[in-house]
């Protein structure tokens, strides 16, 4: 059991980190880019199938789900950032052009996140997006807003 204080808040990971620079015996969780940028310490840790492994982008990009996926090299606790989109959008023009952008940023934005220490959407998991999309997102018509070309 644990006595005293428990856990320390702060805004953002320059906040978070800045906390943990300060606090004896802290750990902390901020974003890959953030880490490398400011040259932080890290921790390697052990994944689902019991391997240790240190934080890179490859080892982020090892499962296909990304949280705690099995595979000798995926790195247990990855997280994306999602966009939702209705299967239904009330303005089909404007959901369109978001994912035409999407499209192009999958297409093309790999190295521009790479660049800046962001890791590229594995592409099987761009694969199933495109799939899902073309799948899953219709206008008032029901034809797809989107196709896998």
């Amino acid at each position: 059991m644990l006595s005293g204080p428990v856990g320390i808040g702060a805004k953002g990971n320059e906040g978070v980190a800045n906390n943990v620079s300060q606090t004896k015996g802290s750990i902390v969780y901020v974003e890959y880019a953030y880490a490398l940028q400011n040259k932080l310490v890290y921790t390697r840790m052990v994944n689902k199938d019991g391997k240790t492994v240190s934080p890179t982008s490859e080892a982020f990009q090892a499962g296909v789900i990304l949280a705690n996926q099995p595979g000798a090299a995926s790195w247990p606790m990855t997280a994306a950032t999602f966009i939702l989109i209705p299967k239904q959008p009330p303005d089909a023009a404007a959901a369109t052009t978001a994912l035409k952008f999407f499209a192009w940023a999958y297409a093309n934005g790999g190295k521009m996140a790479e660049e800046l220490d962001y890791v590229p959407m594995p592409a099987e998991v761009v694969k199933q997006i495109k799939e899902m999309w073309a799948k899953s997102i219709t206008g008032s018509d029901g034809k797809p807003l989107f196709t896998t070309n």
